[in-house]
Formats: structure tokens, sequence, C-alpha cells
């Protein structure tokens, strides 16, 4: 049985994946239990397919799923949750702007009894506090309110998820941002826990959430 499947939604980021994996890789095999990585390709037009093909080939435990076309990225999830075996999934950005460093801390706060451990960017919107940081929470607030789950930071992929918390949830438009809030109106414990936020190195923004 895998421990831990590592879900990561790609939409044209060949300037990144190297990046992402070789700072993936060396914090996954330190938790000392089995691991997958699940790349989803979400139809990307940029040389993502071939630089995953390419790594997929030096590690045997990096699987590739191409979509044929760009369905957006909770069909990227959605496919990748199908395709793992891991008992806790862990969902991650492929811009860098996640820290693969967080995983170890989000893991533990789980260990805690929890079944989602979501994460909280810190400082995302600095220096942008009318045009960015001021709508993302007026949006995080009315999630919160019309939820009863108060989280920061509904957009942040980096979350992590015990497997069962996930079994019925409807997955489709942009509803894996609310997963926690499912896993929590069905009983399940949701923890919040800050992360690392870095600024993109290369190409831009695709999938855009406050």
């Amino acid at each position: 049985m895998i421990k831990y499947s590592v879900i990561i939604p790609i939409f044209n980021e060949e300037g990144n994946l190297q990046h992402l994996f070789d700072e993936l890789r060396p914090v996954m095999s330190a938790l000392g239990s089995t691991y997958e990585i699940i790349a989803v390709n979400d139809g990307s037009s940029d040389h993502s397919s071939d630089t995953l093909s390419t790594l997929a080939l030096r590690d045997s435990s990096f699987k590739v799923i191409n979509l044929s076309r760009n369905y957006g990225q909770t069909a990227a999830i959605n496919a990748g949750i199908n395709n793992s075996k891991g008992e806790i999934l862990i969902l991650i950005d492929s811009d860098l702007e996640n820290n693969p460093a967080d995983i170890k801390k989000l893991l533990h706060k789980l260990n805690e009894g929890y079944d989602v451990v979501s994460g909280w960017r810190q400082n995302r919107w600095r220096g942008k506090f009318l045009t960015r940081k001021f709508p993302s929470l007026v949006a995080n607030w009315l999630i919160s309110k019309i939820s009863g789950l108060h989280l920061h930071d509904y957009g942040c992929t980096l979350k992590v998820y015990r497997r069962q918390v996930l079994f019925g949830v409807p997955l489709y438009g942009e509803m894996h941002r609310f997963i926690p809030v499912y896993s929590y109106w069905r009983g399940g414990r949701v923890a919040e826990l800050p992360v690392d936020f870095r600024p993109r190195k290369s190409g831009q923004s695709h999938y855009n959430f406050y």
C-alpha cells in the first residue's frame, strides 16, 4: 500500500517543472514511507509534456497523466485523485509558489487527528492591498461565513487529505477549492497552517483565484 500520493495539476509550466521535482523528491524521500508523484498535464500547449516524460523515465515513483485538452484545475485534480493509490493525498501547485518543504509540517498537523490540513499563504499580496488583498479577504470571509468553516485562504492548493474524506465529494468547476468545507460538513476535522509563498520565477499564472 502506498502511503502518500502527491497530485500536481499542470498547465504550461515547462520552466518550473524540473525545479519543482528537484525540491519535491528529497522532501518525500525524507518521510521514510512509500509515495507516488502524479503529474496531471492539463492539455499544456508548451513543452511541459516532454519535460514530464523525461522526469518519468528517471523515477519509477513518478507518473504522468496527459489530458486531451485543457479541462481546468479541478478536472486535473480529480484525474489525479482517481488514479492515485495513497492513504494520504497531497495537493501542490506546479508553479513553485508553494514550497514543498511545507509538506512535512502539514502532515505533522494531520497526524494530530485531523482529516484535512490546508495551507494559508503568507504575505501573498504584499503591496497590493486594494487590488488583490482586500478582495481576497472579502471572498474568504464570505465563504467562511456561509460554510461555517473559517479558513483564511481557500485558494491555496497546498493541502493534505486523508483519502476517505474525498469519497463522494463532487469535483467540477472550481469545487476542489471547497473540499475542506465538504469534509467539515460531513464531520471531518479541518485545520489550517501558515505556509511559505514564493513569487513565481518562470511563466505566468494560469489557474487564477483570490
